[in-house]
């Protein structure tokens, strides 16, 4: 299901289909590096996390994190989508392309463009972010979308700390 678009991009939910993109993104040293080894080792792994995570997402809270394709060749590229955690009151925007697709401005294009959904659309009055304090890629996007630094936070079952963007 489409959720939105912008002139280069299609944001729409993920599918089991999307499990050989999904293995392949989450696997890369950028991912692995600012969000954590997820353990996907093979596909039917990444099928499972499709099920658990993402679409159990669009059925349980309505949202969820949404693939980013290329319109030009409908290639995939990344994600980027909201997500209800465990130890933030608001729901978080988060993103993640894949580093064959990084610099051509695909992960701001597509996270303002669901920014802008979930506010619109969802009625979403706060949405909030998180990130690393060595992910500058990330920080400067959060910027760039408008949210603002607040403080650092720990997740539960979680050690590393993370700053907060709202």
């Amino acid at each position: 299901m489409l959720i939105c678009e912008t002139e280069r991009l299609s944001v729409s939910q993920l599918t089991v289909h999307d499990a050989p993109f999904i293995f392949t993104l989450l696997n890369t040293p950028t991912w692995l590096r600012f969000i954590g080894d997820r353990g996907i080792k093979n596909i039917d792994e990444a099928r499972n996390y499709l099920l658990n995570g993402p679409i159990a997402s669009y059925k349980r809270l309505g949202f969820g994190l949404y693939l980013i394709k290329l319109k030009e060749g409908n290639i995939p590229v990344g994600i980027s989508g909201l997500i209800k955690r465990d130890g933030l009151e608001h729901v978080d925007i988060g993103f993640a392309l894949h580093p064959d697709y990084t610099g051509k401005g695909y992960a701001f294009e597509a996270t303002a463009a669901v920014m802008t959904y979930a506010h619109e659309v969802l009625r979403l009055a706060t949405v909030v972010a998180i990130t690393t304090e060595d992910n500058t890629h990330s920080i400067a996007l959060l910027l760039k979308i408008g949210l603002r630094y607040k403080k650092m936070v720990t997740l539960p079952g979680n050690q590393k700390e993370y700053m907060l963007f709202s």
